[in-house]
């Protein structure tokens, strides 16, 4: 991919970031850990909230002012992508059971929506939008992973699983409810780093 360098910040609080960071890596990118809000003092210029626990990441923001400095940063246009709890922590509404969440991405939420790890598959997924995802297939892998279940006016989907949105984009947010990184090659990780390189909504 052509463009400049790719400099991609990972929410490392809790979760799976590692894996983020070898996908990213993988692309042709470079990404630091982002654990408290200096470490977001020098610029980035794509932004990674990875899956994990929400609700651990949430308590673990408190009163760090670290969940202030990421609202400013995608208000501002990084582009950002969010997986799996990371899409539960920008949410606009979360369910089951309700919790607080940053309310950045116009969408509401049901968490765990698939069912308990036990549950987890690999689904071929439903491409609603091949020219925005840049394919024409997709693999999802599907981790006590949330289900959205209601999209603002605003929110584009790109792929789905039975009906359901699973991948979204509200202008520079991209939005998977499973687990890109854990599928080499893929076709979410390209269109995020097109989007950093590019500067551009993805």
């Amino acid at each position: 991919m052509g463009g400049r360098t790719a400099r991609v910040g990972v929410l490392a609080l809790q979760g799976d970031f590692e894996a983020h960071r070898q996908a990213l890596a993988a692309g042709g990118a470079e990404s630091r850990e982002i654990r408290v809000r200096s470490d977001l003092d020098d610029p980035v210029s794509g932004l990674v909230l990875p899956g994990g626990e929400s609700t651990t990441m949430l308590k673990l923001m408190e009163g760090t002012g670290l969940d202030a400095r990421l609202a400013e940063l995608v208000g501002g246009g990084v582009p950002v992508l969010a997986t799996c709890a990371g899409v539960i922590l920008i949410a606009r509404e979360v369910h089951h059971p309700e919790q607080r969440s940053l309310g950045l991405l116009d969408v509401r939420v049901e968490r765990n929506a698939y069912g308990r790890q036990i549950d987890s598959a690999v689904v071929d997924l439903e491409v609603a939008d091949p020219e925005g995802l840049g394919a024409a297939a997709l693999e999802g892998v599907f981790i006590r992973a949330p289900r959205v279940t209601g999209v603002g006016t605003g929110v584009r989907v790109l792929a789905r699983r039975g009906g359901d949105p699973v991948l979204l984009r509200q202008g520079k947010v991209l939005a998977a409810t499973f687990h890109p990184e854990l599928t080499a090659d893929s076709p979410v990780i390209k269109l995020f780093l097109r989007a950093v390189r590019n500067g551009s909504t993805p």
